[in-house]
């Protein structure tokens, strides 16, 4: 699918260069190589564009780098090893895909709603403003005492202090962080940073070297008052003009439509912050927070949506194009000494901030190793800050070239983390079994083990609970309940638990890895025992069952059931026909699950089983028969 994707943006890619870049080549006759005409040789020059892409951004994100630096590598090659009319002016495209930028922050300004900023305000306008100020500033006193002239000190200490929002919220997504107390605050710090662009871009355009004679005062009040107008234009236009315009067009039924608006609205404030000589990102973020609290809000995000990506990733192969490597060449030794210094000064100043803001030593040291790398904003900055000549071209390929260095080694930080700051010990506690034993032993007194005894002790079933947390088991006991501490994956503390005399084992402990090993361990040590056991899913359901257990549960099968009934309750449906409703969804849910079971036996991991399924949508109820198509042979 990354290939596919990968491939249908950068088609569209392609032929937007080509509109926009060779036209006039079009009115040329211009020699060009195998008999093609001018226009076929643009495009291909966008399948080659193409073809780099869909092998290096694949293979990018396969070793954990993530997308931008497959993108900036792809940009790379074409400029090593190609010959292209984009490679031969790298600045040209640059320029064009900067509106990748553009898109990116309206879709930032859409995600910033009042009422979500101000129930993050503190961590957003309070722990972000102190973090990128204290990075920012340490950084810049380190490449000052380097020898930086104090604007490019600026600027490259406010580039490298901003965080790689990609890499980082992907890492929380996969850690399963994004909800927890940590995730919030890094994404709180991310934000502001994200929204920090903007003022950081006004900052390089006034930064940059005035032609001609100095500006007067009148001309700096003139220049002032002239952006204050344009934002007030901007606002009054967008609270009066947008919501009537899209209503109109939402009544035509033309999607296609909406897209143009969309894409015009974002043009429309760009040029009017350009006009009033700010930038065009500035007036994208403004339309973004001013149709945050529109309507139409996820519409214009959904269609915008694809062309942010399309001319993103074009913006970070152009930066790869123009990458001086010849620079780079003659600065490969304070490169890879900048790197780890730049890196650990970061890490250790978020660390900091954040003991300071009452963040307990183990939570600062995550965000610390979370946020030292620096950030594919740092390519935006350092890109605009070229281009305004506020930084010699040598210079922005250095930081360029440390920017990416930080990104692609910080999927190691985690690593690193461990090894400094091992995960505390698991508490323990002493365990006497002599007077454990019962017809059923539940392994997991989680949440899910809890309610399953419920049933069992209605029925008085002698049961006996085991489990791995200490505190878990001394909270247990703080209400009445005898749970043993011990781990269900070793055979003694199962035998201990009465595991050998038990008629039924239910395995109820979290995480896959753990229910599996403890699943074999009974299915082959106490084969007397019934097992039953909580799955985490379906494809982890199927797997059990190919191990032979004697039944499963997946997790959220029965609260999913139990709310689709009340559904029905509230839709107005009788007792009855809930009953009948969720007896039938059983019965062919079980039914698929014992074909797919069957399609699936022998798969050697999880993707090759979801390889193996078939789709298969439920069947209403009055619709004969099964929907659900055999599985192949």
């Amino acid at each position: 699918m990354t290939i596919i994707f990968a491939m249908a943006r950068f088609a569209l890619a392609g032929i937007a260069v080509w509109l926009s870049l060779g036209g006039d080549a079009l009115a040329q006759d211009v020699a060009t190589p195998f008999g093609l005409t001018p226009l076929e040789w643009r495009f291909t020059e966008a399948l080659a564009l193409i073809t780099l892409a869909c092998l290096f951004v694949p293979l990018s994100r396969r070793l954990g780098l993530g997308t931008v630096i497959g993108y900036l590598l792809s940009g790379i090659t074409a400029g090593v090893a190609l010959t292209l009319s984009f490679t031969e002016d790298p600045q040209a495209l640059l320029r064009f895909a900067e509106f990748g930028v553009v898109l990116f922050l309206f879709v930032i300004g859409l995600e910033f709603r009042p009422a979500r900023l101000w129930a993050m305000r503190g961590t957003i306008f309070g722990r972000g403003l102190v973090q990128l100020a204290a990075t920012s500033t340490a950084l810049f006193l380190v490449v000052y005492a380097y020898g930086l002239d104090l604007t490019a000190a600026i600027i490259v200490g406010l580039g490298l202090g901003l965080s790689s929002t990609a890499l980082v919220v992907k890492a929380l997504d996969e850690a399963g962080d994004r909800a927890t107390p940590f995730g919030q605050t890094t994404i709180g710090v991310l934000l502001f940073e994200d929204l920090s662009i903007v003022p950081l871009l006004l900052l390089v355009a006034l930064l940059a070297p005035v032609a001609g004679a100095e500006a007067t005062a009148a001309s700096n009040i003139t220049a002032v008052l002239t952006g204050i107008a344009a934002i007030v234009l901007l606002i009054g236009v967008a609270r009066y003009a947008l919501d009537p315009m899209f209503n109109v067009l939402a009544r035509t039924r033309a999607p296609e439509l909406m897209t143009a608006a969309a894409l015009g609205v974002v043009i429309f404030a760009s040029l009017i912050m350009a006009l009033a000589g700010l930038s065009y990102a500035m007036g994208a973020f403004i339309a973004g927070v001013l149709l945050a609290e529109s309507s139409y809000r996820h519409q214009v995000e959904a269609d915008i949506e694809p062309f942010r990506g399309l001319f993103l990733g074009l913006f970070f192969v152009a930066v790869g194009m123009s990458l001086d490597l010849s620079a780079v060449a003659r600065n490969w030794l304070l490169i890879v000494l900048a790197v780890p210094v730049l890196v650990t000064v970061k890490g250790v100043v978020v660390y900091l901030v954040n003991r300071l803001f009452g963040t307990e030593h183990d939570k600062a040291m995550r965000l610390g190793f979370a946020l030292a790398q620096h950030g594919e904003f740092g390519f935006v900055l350092f890109a605009a800050a070229a281009s305004a000549q506020v930084i010699d071209a040598e210079l922005a390929a250095v930081m360029v070239s440390i920017v990416t260095i930080s990104m692609a080694l910080s999927s190691q930080n985690e690593r690193l983390l461990a090894w400094l700051q091992p995960p505390a010990r698991t508490a323990t506690m002493d365990e006497d079994f002599a007077d454990a034993g019962g017809t059923a032993l539940i392994i997991g007194f989680g949440r899910f083990g809890q309610m399953v005894a419920q049933p069992l002790l209605v029925r008085n079933v002698p049961l006996t609970y085991l489990d791995s947390d200490a505190d878990r088991v001394r909270e247990a006991g703080r209400f009445g309940t005898r749970v043993y501490f011990g781990d269900g994956a070793r055979r003694d503390v199962l035998a201990a638990a009465g595991a050998g005399s038990a008629e039924l084992i239910a395995v109820c402990t979290n995480g896959q890895g753990a229910t599996d090993a403890i699943a074999d361990l009974v299915m082959r040590e106490f084969p007397q025992a019934r097992l039953i056991v909580r799955a985490y899913d379906r494809i982890h359901a199927i797997q059990l069952l190919d191990r032979g257990v004697d039944d499963v549960v997946r997790e959220t099968a029965a609260s999913g059931m139990e709310m689709g009934a009340r559904a029905l309750a509230l839709l107005g449906h009788d007792a009855e026909a809930r009953v009948q409703a969720v007896r039938t969804a059983r019965e062919r849910d079980r039914a698929r699950l014992e074909r797919q079971r069957q399609a699936v036996g022998g798969a050697r991991d999880r993707e090759a089983a979801i390889g193996r399924i078939l789709p298969q949508p439920v069947r209403r109820a009055d619709e004969n028969g099964s929907t659900d198509r055999a599985p192949p042979d």
